[in-house]
């Protein structure tokens, strides 16, 4: 079966997207699948890592002088228009066809699916914002409360779907570590070690903030991207002081597991530290956030950031309420999805 993924990383839509299709990709090639992408060269992309992980990338340029193509909000993300897109992939596509076309990606609608048509036979779209229409067989949306009502007259009717955190898209070490950390969880008896991860570019150095505001009593690490702009400034305030800095962590399972608690933004490592039961004090970064954090808010399985400071204290003082924001997180995300959702595309 071949399968091939449309999905881009820069420093303004971030690594996220990549990421979770990146997990994907991993256990359909374990399953002997033949997996590849398609991006766009955006500053920021993740080809390099995409390729490190085994897979083949058929790289798009980024057109300087772009046409204007403003009918979707995310259009800004894409660096070409939607006509420029589905030519570009066709000549990709073409040669053999593809069993599957998975997109991954806000600046892409119907019309770029009904463009492609003729060159896969199955389209899955993964989605967070039921914002635009498509015209595919397969959505996936791993958020909280995800539910069909929300594309109501924005999918065609052979669309079916996987709604919910049952199909979220993690890594598998993720659910192998889940039993050992929630009895982690429960003995735990004083906040000492706290995780910062606010995204893989951080483009608004929010790190920094966050950095400036915590004691040097805890055991602070901090994770960043590579493609960071700005990882040195960062490293240089950690001298010195009681904060470890680590560069693309390829074990970020382990570092939560670590973790008495997290301080981080409301995009997909959300789902991560749900699955261990890590609670969070959570910064909305990027508007399309603020659905997953507010979801999760009302579930009581994270804090919402009002005034770092305080917020931190009141946490830190407070073990009965941080073990009751572990217990509501664990229930959001089991981290099973992934292979849920292989076993529906090969079926």
């Amino acid at each position: 079966m071949r399968v091939v993924f449309r999905v881009d990383a820069s420093l303004q839509m971030g690594t996220g997207h990549v990421m979770r299709c990146l997990t994907l990709a991993q256990m359909l090639k374990e399953n002997g699948e033949n997996v590849e992408f398609i991006c766009r060269k955006h500053e920021g992309n993740l080809v390099g890592k995409i390729r490190s992980s085994g897979f083949t990338v058929h790289e798009l340029e980024v057109f300087e002088e772009l046409e204007v193509d403003n009918k979707l909000s995310h259009f800004h993300w894409l660096g070409a228009t939607q006509q420029q897109d589905s030519d570009e992939c066709i000549d990709v596509l073409s040669s053999e066809g593809v069993d599957w076309l998975i997109v991954d990606h806000y600046a892409l609608d119907e019309d770029w699916h009904c463009n492609l048509k003729p060159y896969y036979r199955k389209l899955m779209v993964i989605d967070d914002l039921a914002d635009r229409k498509f015209d595919c067989d397969l959505m996936l949306n791993q958020n909280l409360d995800a539910q069909p009502e929300d594309y109501k007259n924005k999918v065609t009717g052979k669309c079916k779907f996987l709604l919910g955190c049952d199909y979220t898209l993690l890594r598998t070490e993720f659910s192998e570590l889940r039993e050992r950390a929630l009895e982690k969880r429960k003995t735990t008896k004083k906040i000492k070690n706290i995780l910062i991860s606010v995204g893989g570019s951080d483009v608004h150095n929010k790190t920094y903030d966050i950095l400036q505001k915590i004691d040097d009593d805890l055991n602070t690490v901090v994770i960043l991207g590579s493609l960071s702009p700005h990882n040195k400034m960062i490293n240089n305030y950690a001298k010195d002081k009681n904060i470890k800095v680590i560069i693309d962590a390829d074990n970020m399972a382990e570092l939560m597991f670590e973790a008495d608690l997290a301080i981080g933004a409301g995009g997909s490592t959300s789902w991560e530290r749900c699955c261990l039961g890590l609670p969070t004090l959570l910064y909305i970064t990027a508007e399309n956030q603020r659905m997953v954090a507010e979801n999760l808010e009302k579930k009581s399985a994270v804090v919402m950031v009002k005034n770092l400071k305080d917020d931190l204290k009141m946490i830190i003082n407070n073990l009965a309420f941080w073990k009751a924001i572990s217990k509501q997180s664990q229930l959001v995300c089991d981290g099973r999805g992934v292979k849920k959702v292989q076993e529906f595309l090969i079926k």
